[in-house]
């Protein structure tokens, strides 16, 4: 398809001269600005107005004015051709969306190499949005692609644990919840408000399942042991930590380094560290565990207490509650512990709802 362009001028001689020297152009044409913004309408395929500035109905400044308050056609560059010559006027012009001026009387030689240019711009920038859309499209879809092979990789590791009777399906959900309950809360409240970004919370939400994974390198003796360990086989049954830590680590190795990982790893590698340092699998404290870690921290013990398991009956929420607000400070991080506190009727609604 031939480039388009629009000749706006009160003129008949104009429009003629003009039509001749553009010959190589799809040309339209208008003695008005009302009859222009009508055939622009009409035609949105329209690359380049030649404008008249002085016309009856409506003069150039308005119609440029219309073009640039609608989205359909405000990219449409416009050249004034115009008798008038005050610096004032043109940067009227200009001000109000105009590309460039051409004065008249016409010059053949000017005004097909500003009109040359401006189309070549103009078609150029078209051909840039194209491609961008185009590339935007595939980011888009390539980002659905790792979405759909993460969200699946982590379905096959939580299929893993259950069919070894590892983590219930009900324990991991209700686990997920809790930390999303914590996330959401420490994005407004706390000093931590800043760390919590959307893709933060987002990836920690996705691989809190993934925070026993490591367990399914503990041998059954062990990890389905109905009473409690020895100090031995709990030295064992602490490697599920590192075995995860090396799992994810051997994975960033393949597939590179990505934030979604890095969290997977903090949580399955450091939600049994505590907050005073005697937690393992390295007994580092404070600030130095991850946050991701620290939130899981809570959900996990929180959840390990009200549950039943071989090795003890459930407690009550409110027993619950209290050793964890016992706690502060030497097992959980304060700022999180506040946050459970204000967030205890969330968590002791998940766990009714998905015991």
């Amino acid at each position: 398809m031939r480039t388009s362009i629009l000749v706006v001028d009160d003129s008949p001689m104009i429009i003629h001269l003009v039509s001749s020297i553009l010959e190589d152009y799809h040309m339209h044409f208008a003695l008005n600005g009302q009859e222009a913004i009508e055939i622009i309408q009409s035609n949105p395929n329209i690359d380049l107005v030649l404008l008249d500035i002085e016309m009856p109905k409506m003069d150039g400044y308005e119609v440029i004015k219309i073009l640039k308050s609608d989205a359909k056609t405000k990219d449409i560059p416009v050249i004034y051709l115009t008798v008038k010559d005050e610096i004032e006027e043109e940067a009227k012009g200009l001000e109000l969306g105009a590309v460039d001026y051409i004065r008249k009387p016409i010059t053949k030689a000017i005004l097909k190499a500003r009109v040359d240019t401006h189309i070549n711009l103009r078609l150029a920038k078209v051909f840039l949005n194209r491609q961008n859309e185009i590339l935007e499209n595939k980011v888009g879809q390539r980002t659905r692609e790792i979405l759909l092979t993460r969200d699946i990789t982590v379905q096959s590791m939580m299929s893993l644990l259950e069919v070894r009777d590892i983590e219930s399906g009900q324990h991991i959900k209700r686990t997920q919840l809790y930390t999303k309950e914590i996330c959401s809360y420490l994005s407004e409240h706390g000093p931590y408000h800043d760390m919590m970004t959307k893709d933060r919370i987002e990836n920690i939400y996705r691989t809190a399942p993934l925070h026993d994974i490591g367990k399914v390198g503990i041998p059954d003796k062990i990890l389905l042991k109905p009473g409690k360990l020895t100090y031995e086989e709990f030295e064992i049954m602490k490697k599920h930590t590192t075995y995860a830590i090396k799992a994810f680590s051997s994975i960033d190795e393949s597939l590179g380094d990505t934030n979604f990982l890095n969290v997977a790893k903090e949580i399955a590698g450091s939600h049994h560290e505590r907050f005073d340092g005697t937690g393992y699998p390295y007994g580092i404290s404070g600030q130095d565990i991850p946050l991701a870690g620290r939130i899981m921290a809570i959900a996990d013990v929180y959840d390990a207490l009200v549950s039943k398991r071989v090795y003890k009956e459930a407690f009550t929420h409110e027993e619950s509650k209290n050793i964890i607000l016992e706690s502060s400070g030497s097992h959980f991080d304060p700022v999180i512990v506040d946050a459970f506190k204000y967030l205890e009727n969330e968590f002791n609604e998940i766990h009714k709802t998905y015991n």
